[in-house]
């Protein structure tokens, strides 16, 4: 039966315009074998194995293939086939990667997809036919193993996107192009927030002086936040023995870790900080009237990431988690999950992140713990979410190992979800490491832990309010608030008094008192995304007053140094995005 248009979801479609490029690949260059061409988010891609070394100026010829593929609206047909006669077929045309891919699925049952002459091992669904795909780009071409494993030969891989209508194309290719001039990496070089160098190591963080207060003013905020909240501000040490992460699980679970000898004894670098509280917890028993006990840290961990993941702040191996973890009898799960919730929300709010969605992961293939625990975990956290009126979506198989999660995403400026925030109810590791609390009737019973952070990494949270922003912070956040302008030598005396009396405000401030012209020194301080100069010249020094523009203005006012102060006082004060 032929399907209407509009019975398709965009994921086929996209995986349909992935046969398109594939055949338009084959029909323009020679002994191409075809990878694997699923769909991805916002599109799709396909791997090719090609003697012929693919680059974006091949984009236009392979468009123009795809195009005429389209007008030919060719059918997109399937075929159930044997095991051994998609060996015969894809052996016939030489398609190797093909044929691993028989091999590997073993008895599974087998179907093709065939366009004309083309055929590919596939699952489907497809479209009806070529014609009904509309608006297509390719975007990007980059290397890739075959199945991700760097002993396996390396493919090209062509990214593309495709959409219903051009004009649904157009607004992605905008919002794709913004995304390209807020790229954290290239605003925190050009804002000289952080490096990466080759010769300290791959995916290791180096903050430079405005990154480091941009760093202090988040860290600040969370330490006083936590206080509010009656949590204790903890710290944990950076390794500890392997029987401690065997006892927890990570170890026999293949947690990403660095692992080394010290005296005869295995340690581990740790890759996450409730190890280290739960011992704080230990220390000492307590009673049901302590709980919930709360335990907050800025803890700095460390992970195994392979190299192809890193990505600039928001895949690091060594990074700082505003973890925390709360210990609380199981009566007390359901508010303290509801408080966390509230603390997320008003948090994303202060940093200018209205949206933002859940997701509820439940328990995944390889986990830790009883039926019984994983339900009750994974029924207050759904429960959690439906009192607080949050639309979410549920996960499967994606929770931690030790228990199911909520995960927060926000939202950007242009749109886009950053995951943030994660919640995780856990009766394993108590469990697993005799965890205790003096009942009201004097019994021994176990408490139940939630792991949980508000903005997730301190890097990762600092690489999205870059891009966020586009570099552009609010007054209350930005590294430097201020600076002050020279326009000649003679002012140098009254700059360095603003300047100290904006300090003695505690309002972070520059000062350029180079020999420079006026001109040069406020375009760069516009490059430098700076809130506000103060420009001085003598008839400023004369009259007691500065020169006052704002970063996205042209002109400038005349005002008072005390009057400037109250102003951004102000915007500080009332964290005014």
């Amino acid at each position: 039966m032929i399907q209407k248009k509009e019975d398709f979801d965009l994921t086929t479609y996209r995986h349909s315009c992935a046969h398109v490029m594939a055949l338009a690949a084959k029909r323009l260059f020679e002994d191409v074998k075809l990878g694997i061409g699923p769909p991805i988010q916002d599109g799709f891609y396909y791997d090719f194995d090609c003697a012929h070394k693919l680059v974006p100026e091949d984009f236009p010829a392979l468009e123009e293939e795809m195009k005429k593929i389209i007008k030919e609206d060719i059918p997109f047909v399937r075929e159930e086939i044997s095991k051994d006669d998609a060996v015969t077929l894809f052996t016939d045309r030489n398609e190797t990667y093909k044929l691993r891919l028989i091999h590997e699925l073993g008895d599974a049952p087998l179907s093709v997809y065939r366009n004309g002459d083309f055929v590919d091992l596939c699952k489907g669904p497809h479209i009806n036919s070529t014609g009904q795909i509309k608006a297509f780009k390719l975007l990007s071409v980059a290397g890739a193993y075959w199945h991700g494993n760097e002993a396996n030969e390396m493919m090209q891989r062509i990214y593309a996107t495709m959409f219903n209508n051009p004009k649904e194309l157009r607004e992605y290719l905008r919002r794709r192009d913004e995304a390209k001039k807020r790229d954290h990496r290239k605003l925190g070089k050009e804002l000289r927030l952080f490096m990466i160098h080759d010769e300290i190591g791959a995916g290791l963080i180096t903050f430079l002086p405005k990154g480091m207060r941009l760093r202090m003013i988040l860290e600040d905020f969370e330490k006083k936040e936590h206080l509010k909240r009656g949590y204790e501000i903890v710290q944990g040490p950076s390794i500890l023995k392997s029987d401690v992460w065997k006892k927890s699980g990570h170890y026999q679970m293949g947690y990403p870790m660095y692992f080394f000898d010290i005296d005869g004894t295995e340690y581990g670098l740790k890759p996450m900080n409730c190890p280290g509280h739960i011992y704080i917890y230990k220390s000492q028993l307590h009673s049901y009237r302590e709980l919930p006990i709360r335990y907050f840290e800025l803890g700095t961990v460390h992970r195994h990431e392979k190299s192809g993941v890193l990505h600039g702040l928001l895949r690091v191996r060594s990074f700082t988690q505003d973890d925390a973890h709360i210990f609380c009898m199981p009566e007390q799960l359901l508010e303290e999950i509801k408080s966390v919730i509230d603390f997320v929300t008003e948090t994303l709010v202060v940093f200018g992140f209205e949206k933002f969605q859940a997701e509820l992961s439940t328990r995944p293939e390889k986990s830790i713990g009883g039926d019984e625990d994983w339900a009750r975990s994974t029924h207050v956290l759904k429960s959690a979410l439906d009192e607080k009126k949050i639309k979410y979506e549920v996960k499967e198989g994606d929770g931690a190992f030790y228990g199911p999660k909520i995960d927060i995403k926000l939202t950007d400026a242009i749109g886009r979800e950053w995951q943030c925030a994660t919640i995780q109810c856990d009766f394993s590791l108590p469990e697993r490491f005799g965890l205790e609390y003096v009942a009201k009737d004097g019994s021994r019973k176990r408490p139940v832990m939630l792991h949980r952070v508000i903005l997730g990494s301190i890097e990762r949270f600092m690489g999205v309010l870059i891009e966020h922003y586009a570099g552009k912070f609010p007054v209350w956040l930005s590294p430097e608030q201020t600076r002050v302008l020279t326009i000649g030598a003679g002012q140098i005396d009254y700059a360095k008094k603003i300047k100290a009396d904006l300090d003695g405000h505690d309002i972070r401030s520059g000062l350029d008192i180079r020999d420079e012209k006026i001109g040069l020194k406020i375009r760069q301080t516009q490059l430098d995304k700076v809130p506000y100069m103060i420009i001085v010249g003598a008839r400023e020094e004369e009259n007691k007053t500065i020169s006052l523009r704002e970063r996205d203005k042209r002109e400038s006012c005349s005002v008072s140094i005390e009057d400037f102060i109250l102003k951004i006082d102000e915007e500080i004060r009332t964290r005014k995005n």
